[in-house]
């Protein structure tokens, strides 16, 4: 065979296009998002190969809120990043993994739902637990994730001191309160998944202070051996989400990734959403699984604490208000 024509067949073989490689994306989020994602992926990936004719396979990663965000800063290389709260991604900004503007990339502040913090107890609410005030009452466990590792934790951390703002208490009865609460917290888990197998499993507590949508989907699962109790205010827990800018641009994936967390905000992902107990953003599934939310009075970080770098700093930095009042439990 010719020189010449081997040169000619190396230059067929080279442009001959081959099936497209599969795209891979990570999605690294907190606790108790693993059945949403579940729904999620499959209906996205079916939408963007019925629009694109790319085949993409999304891989997930859970745990804590903050704990998952330390990991994507020592290298775990997230294409999307779905938390619980701004304060880890704000966190992946100053690690120049996320662009500082990411709260403005997707509307409603880059967080497509929300949810508040509730609690379960056991089938017959048996020590009567109904606000805020009777989770300090002696003899009572209360079950609540690890603040300094879990968004959860944090969310019901704010949720207990701003509950004592709301009714016109100061910063010190507040304090006073969130003290005697984990003075009435046996175990501290490091994310909101092991509290609720802590809780349901382990059967340890009498109260398990979690996300809205956790505690409807303990229900789904094990039935009438537990209720649902709202609290008479509690605090909007947005679920912020961001492209993780230093790795999709490394890995050519940004419209995928992008195009994956824009579809959080369809109709289809706002009814996956909704059906998840997680309070969508769209009217329209707003509307039609209005029964599955309970109209609670709901107040914000910024509102109670400035926001959350100033909640962060004052209260779950080393050496801050939570650090203070758990070393004398």
């Amino acid at each position: 065979m010719s020189a010449s024509l081997l040169a000619a067949m190396a230059c067929f073989f080279t442009a001959t296009p081959t099936h497209a490689a599969e795209i891979n994306l990570l999605n690294v989020s907190y606790d108790v998002t693993r059945e949403l994602f579940k729904d999620i992926n499959p209906a996205f990936i079916a939408e963007w190969k019925k629009t694109s004719g790319e085949t993409i396979s999304i891989n997930q990663s859970h745990g804590g809120s903050s704990k998952q965000a330390r990991s994507v800063a020592d290298g775990l290389e997230a294409s999307v990043v779905t938390m619980n709260q701004a304060n880890d991604i704000d966190f992946l900004a100053e690690h120049g993994l996320v662009t500082g503007d990411w709260v403005k990339r997707f509307p409603n502040g880059s967080a497509p739902f929300y949810s508040t913090m509730v609690y379960l107890v056991r089938k017959g609410n048996p020590k009567q637990i109904k606000d805020w005030d009777d989770l300090i009452k002696p003899g009572i466990k209360v079950i609540i994730p690890n603040p300094k590792t879990s968004g959860n934790g944090r969310y019901s951390y704010l949720a207990a001191w701003g509950a004592v703002i709301k009714k016109g208490g100061n910063e010190v009865q507040a304090r006073q309160f969130v003290e005697k609460l984990f003075k009435n917290v046996p175990v501290l888990d490091a994310g909101g998944r092991g509290a609720t197998t802590t809780f349901t499993q382990r059967e340890i507590g009498d109260v398990l202070v979690t996300f809205e949508n956790e505690v409807q989907l303990v229900r789904t699962e094990f039935g009438d051996n537990f209720e649902v109790v709202y609290p008479s205010t509690s605090i909007l827990a947005e679920s912020p989400v961001a492209v993780v800018d230093k790795v999709v641009d490394k890995l050519h994936i940004r419209k995928q990734a992008t195009a994956y967390l824009q579809f959080l905000y369809s109709e289809a992902g706002q009814d996956i959403i909704a059906k998840h107990y997680l309070r969508p953003r769209s009217a329209i599934a707003a509307k039609k699984y209005a029964a599955s939310f309970k109209p609670v009075a709901l107040f914000t970080v910024d509102e109670v604490f400035g926001g959350w770098k100033s909640a962060q700093k004052k209260h779950f930095d080393d050496g801050g208000e939570f650090d203070k009042i758990f070393s004398k439990k």
